[in-house]
């Protein structure tokens, strides 16, 4: 499968290289406070209750220590990715029930512009399925290392 170019949807302001939540609920907090804070989101309670609603239907844990909890949402105008990794792991309810080290929030308009929602998950799995970028991202301590994985270097 052909991967997209990813690293337009990441900005600095949107990387947390520790995170500090220790569960579910303050991790789904915590990246999204980072696009509250950069004025992507318009209202946090909507988005965090979507974002909660999704984790009903089944946990984007999807295992290998990777969580990509997403949706849409009109409380954001296009497609917007927050970065976290976390060193001790956190609980997620992950489908291989190990704990969670990386997490991706992409949050998306309902009718934003290209279309590129499913198109960005589908590269984020693509990308993270291969072991030696996990490993890198796990080492990770700059937004410009993040970037280097997404290049492919």
């Amino acid at each position: 499968m052909q991967t997209m170019d990813l690293t337009n949807h990441f900005k600095k302001a949107l990387f947390i290289p520790q995170m500090k939540a220790t569960t579910k609920a303050e991790a789904l907090e915590e990246l999204l406070d980072l696009f509250v804070n950069e004025k992507l989101v318009k209202n946090k309670y909507i988005v965090l209750d979507m974002l909660n609603q999704r984790e009903t239907l089944g946990s984007t844990g999807i295992g290998s220590g990777i969580a990509i909890p997403h949706g849409r949402t009109t409380a954001t105008a296009d497609v917007i990715i927050a970065f976290g990794r976390s060193q001790k792991g956190i609980d997620f309810d992950a489908i291989d029930h190990q704990p969670v080290h990386l997490f991706f929030m992409v949050i998306a308009h309902p009718n934003e512009q290209g279309n590129v929602y499913l198109p960005v998950l589908g590269s984020l799995v693509t990308i993270l399925k291969d072991s030696h970028n996990r490993e890198k991202l796990n080492t990770i301590t700059t937004f410009e290392e993040l970037v280097s994985v997404f290049h492919g270097e």
